[in-house]
């Protein structure tokens, strides 16, 4: 499938918990995060189509509060190719105030390395 993302992605390189605000049970820990939306790994598998109200712990280096929330909607769920223990979530950002979105910057800037293709991944894998 083409990627028809037009905003730019980045893998995540710092442990960031997301709490389910309304139940305050651990929903995941962010992989990969954009401006639209971020995918995060997660113990269970979270339904589709539902709107979170999300809880994310921030740290010193990107933020003067110790955590932020937001709602994001999850738009699809899968197990992990690596660890059939562990779902792969995808999430797109529904509602998040302007300050909270200069703290996902941040954090991009900060903690973010450049998104690898994974098509590219996968061809390479092949040849060995």
């Amino acid at each position: 499938m083409d990627e028809r993302r037009n905003i730019e992605r980045k893998d995540f390189s710092y442990y960031m918990r997301l709490i389910n605000s309304e139940t305050k049970d651990l929903l995941g820990h962010l992989t990969d995060l954009s401006s639209g939306g971020f995918k995060l790994d997660s113990p269970t598998p979270i339904e589709t189509g539902k709107d979170f109200r999300l809880q994310m712990e921030l740290t010193s280096e990107v933020a003067d509060k110790p955590s932020m929330t937001f709602v994001a909607r999850s738009k699809w769920c899968q197990v992990d190719p690596l660890d059939p223990f562990i779902y792969n979530v995808g999430f797109q950002m529904i509602s998040i105030e302007p300050e909270n979105m200069e703290i996902i910057i941040r954090m991009m800037d900060n903690y973010g390395k450049k998104h690898q293709d994974q098509r590219i991944d996968k061809r390479r894998s092949n040849l060995w």
